[in-house]
């Protein structure tokens, strides 16, 4: 691909969708850092439904750290790791009250050191909270890019790495909405929706030939 072709990719996933916002519930960035946590190997709708009650109860670290971590597992046990997941939001808030005041990093270094959140849930938080144009790599974005040839490799970090140089700068505040969505829910991992991809003719994929 040249960068031509990428300038054309991201025109078509923006006209398509030009404010692509995560499909994660939440009403602060609290919360949003506890969805993102709880996301981990699980789907946004599970997630959803999930914090739908709990938020009602705890939506703040002071109580979430009130509610305790044997109750929050029964608000989330229906999410997969749910066990080492509380056990990680509880020290997360401890941690949020005690060095930050309650609030939420801005930075990737201070979010990173909370537990359960590595790079991937950093770089949600700082998109969707602070409109930083982070790139977080799931599944659905590894996907996509090594299929398209947007951006191939072999870790979720070279996808990352490769996205950053390629994505235009104007569409990188947005990119990794677009790209996750796209996987999500037309580039599928088994059955792929090519004939309903905006960027069909322009994917690697297609011009392989494996869709004819």
């Amino acid at each position: 691909m040249n960068q031509e072709k990428y300038e054309k990719i991201f025109r078509r996933l923006k006209k398509a969708n030009p404010s692509p916002r995560t499909e994660l519930v939440h009403k602060s960035n609290f919360e949003l850092l506890i969805s993102v946590i709880l996301s981990a190997q699980a789907t946004d709708v599970s997630v959803n439904k999930a914090t739908r009650d709990l938020y009602k109860v705890a939506n703040t670290p002071r109580k979430m750290l009130k509610l305790g971590e044997k109750k929050l597992k029964t608000y989330i046990k229906s999410i997969g790791l749910y066990n080492s997941k509380a056990e990680n939001i509880i020290k997360t808030c401890r941690i949020l009250l005690e060095k930050h005041g309650g609030r939420i990093p801005r930075n990737r270094e201070a979010l990173q050191s909370l537990p359960g959140v590595g790079r991937k849930t950093a770089n949600v938080v700082l998109n969707n909270a602070f409109n930083q144009p982070t790139i977080a790599v799931d599944t659905h974005i590894f996907r996509v890019s090594n299929r398209t040839g947007l951006a191939p490799g072999k870790n979720v970090l070279a996808v990352e790495l490769g996205l950053e140089k390629r994505v235009p700068e104007k569409y990188k505040l947005h990119a990794h909405h677009w790209l996750i969505l796209l996987g999500r829910y037309t580039c599928l991992a088994r059955k792929p929706k090519c004939h309903e991809c905006p960027i069909f003719d322009l994917c690697e994929y297609s011009e392989k030939g494996v869709i004819r």
